[in-house]
């Protein structure tokens, strides 16, 4: 599939993409060692990435090439699988638009924002203050 040379430079091209200053995920020269000795212990089937990445999980003695199938695994494949993940989203945005008035939709909004002040209020007293300005109410809250 690829000639030595090849590999080794994309061996080394994606080390350098997922270098930062000081830390290493992948080092190259391992990585292109361990992928010549898996071209050599996998089984000649054809497998999937999860299958590999199964494989490498029961071996535990590779870890560049682990860590770059776990890579290639989370890594949306295309734009699409990204953008149907944002247009799910603005379809619950629009249903719960839709569902509710805009003033209830700001409530909620306003009480998940406030949550921690809500949660210091003490709801008794509220219930108290309230009943004592509507004497008409003390019966229900009583």
């Amino acid at each position: 599939m690829y000639d030595a040379d090849s590999l080794k430079s994309c061996c080394s091209f994606l080390e350098n993409s997922l270098k930062t200053e000081d830390l290493i995920d992948i080092d190259g020269d391992e990585f292109f060692l361990e992928l010549k000795f898996l071209k050599e212990l996998l089984p000649n089937k054809k497998m999937g990435a999860c299958d590999v990445l199964n494989f490498l999980v029961e071996f535990d003695n590779f870890p560049n090439t682990r860590t770059s199938y776990r890579i290639l695994l989370t890594v949306p494949i295309t734009v699409a699988s990204a953008e149907r993940s944002f247009s799910k989203l603005k379809l619950l945005k629009s249903y719960l638009r839709a569902s509710m008035s805009q003033e209830r939709l700001n409530e909620l909004a306003l009480i998940v924002i406030e949550n921690n002040f809500l949660e210091k209020l003490d709801v008794e007293s509220l219930i108290d203050d309230f009943a004592s300005k509507h004497v008409n109410r003390i019966a229900l809250f009583g």
